[in-house]
């Protein structure tokens, strides 16, 4: 086990309300990336909202944005979930469900392993981000630190 785990928060700004029929197929998506996510290598947590199976009712910035925030053993899981497992089908169609972001949309950050992030906390960091650009306190795949604080640069090279 590591001493440190990476966190991350992403945003989506909706199109439409979730119980529209244009988000019907996004919504019938969920439970399968959701569990895909769980039994995925290196995951550690994910947010989720009181009494639900997923993050979708959490809103803490804005009633048309959804949230997704995890934290994952290292960098490597976290891009293998997201760009090498079936999430990536569902990350190329964004666009049929989701307005496009002029700001940055995800934040990554280390945190001691074993410690959960607040919703506050993820939303600090993606508002750092925004706000002063990579850094040591928020970066994204592109920008990566490492959790001394070190900049990695450049993204793993896709297979």
């Amino acid at each position: 086990m590591t001493e440190h785990h990476l966190a991350q928060i992403n945003v989506a700004a909706l199109k439409e309300p979730l119980d529209a029929p244009g988000m019907a197929e996004f919504v019938s998506l969920l439970d399968p990336v959701d569990a895909l996510a769980d039994r995925s290598p290196g995951f550690v947590w994910r947010l989720v909202g009181e009494g639900a199976n997923d993050a979708t009712g959490v809103r803490p910035v804005g009633a048309d944005v959804i949230i997704n925030m995890s934290v994952w053993e290292s960098r490597e899981a976290l891009w293998d979930f997201v760009y090498r497992s079936a999430h990536l089908e569902a990350l190329r169609r964004r666009r049929e469900w989701f307005r496009r972001h002029v700001d940055a949309h995800q934040a990554l950050w280390w945190i001691p392993a074993g410690r959960i992030p607040t919703v506050e906390e993820g939303v600090e960091r993606l508002e750092l981000l925004r706000g002063r650009g990579p850094s040591p306190d928020a970066f994204t795949f592109r920008d990566f630190y490492t959790p001394d604080g070190v900049p990695e640069g450049a993204q793993p090279a896709r297979a």
